[in-house]
């Protein structure tokens, strides 16, 4: 229940007088739609208390230092991931390097339709992402793989060459991790089992690293 709202109120403005036709029904549904927003609500709260903020601190560091050695940040992720991914390489290229004398170098691999679909047809979906960091990866580079599942037959391709060409490898994940977590050098894992809520922490995530270095301003 929100604060400033008694046992039985709704919150929702409603015109219909009463014994107007179907009144009963919308009341209802105003009030079925209340309780959904409180109760998504209140287990984001839970769910972004249960973060760890050591672990957000320690990917911070790893893009922070990728920033220093001017190598390359890559983003992966397929669907809402995809989105949350190209969003963070938005982030990091203006506003986390606006006024830096090092700028971040982050790289969508999310992005480039032609060279996606032409992956896609000609080889496999699963090589969409692995094929791209082929032609960039070096070590030292940092690789965001971003699946809300933790299963992703394309981002795990693109984590394990990442790894195998020593690249530091970063997961989010939700569903207790699935393949990603045991892949990657570093996973924040959220423990719930609902797509929009892993995805809406995951987009949380990506602004607590872009907002920590907005936030601070150039390093002097």
């Amino acid at each position: 229940m929100f604060k400033g709202l008694s046992p039985g109120t709704t919150g929702v403005n409603t015109t219909l007088t009463e014994g107007s036709a179907g009144g009963r029904s919308e009341l209802k549904e105003g009030t079925g739609m209340e309780r959904f927003a409180a109760e998504y609500i209140a287990e984001n709260q839970r769910l972004l208390a249960s973060l760890d903020p050591a672990e957000i601190a320690g990917v911070i560091e790893v893009v922070r230092q990728a920033g220093e050695s001017g190598n390359r940040i890559y983003a992966v992720g397929n669907g809402g991931s995809a989105s949350t991914a190209s969003h963070f390489v938005n982030d990091m290229g203006k506003g986390a390097s606006l006024g830096r004398k090092r700028r971040f170098k982050v790289v969508p691999l999310t992005d480039n339709v032609a060279w996606m679909t032409a992956l896609s047809n000609d080889l496999c979906y699963e090589d969409v992402f692995v094929e791209q960091l082929r032609n960039f990866a070096e070590p030292g580079d940092v690789l965001i793989a971003i699946s809300g599942s933790g299963n992703s037959e394309n981002v795990l391709r693109a984590v394990r060459y990442a790894n195998q060409v020593g690249c530091r490898t970063v997961g989010f994940a939700g569903f207790k991790g699935g393949k990603l977590k045991d892949l990657v050098q570093h996973c924040i894992v959220v423990d719930a089992d609902h797509m929009g809520r892993i995805e809406d922490m995951h987009m949380m995530l990506q602004h607590m690293i872009c907002y920590y270095f907005m936030d601070r301003g150039p390093a002097k």
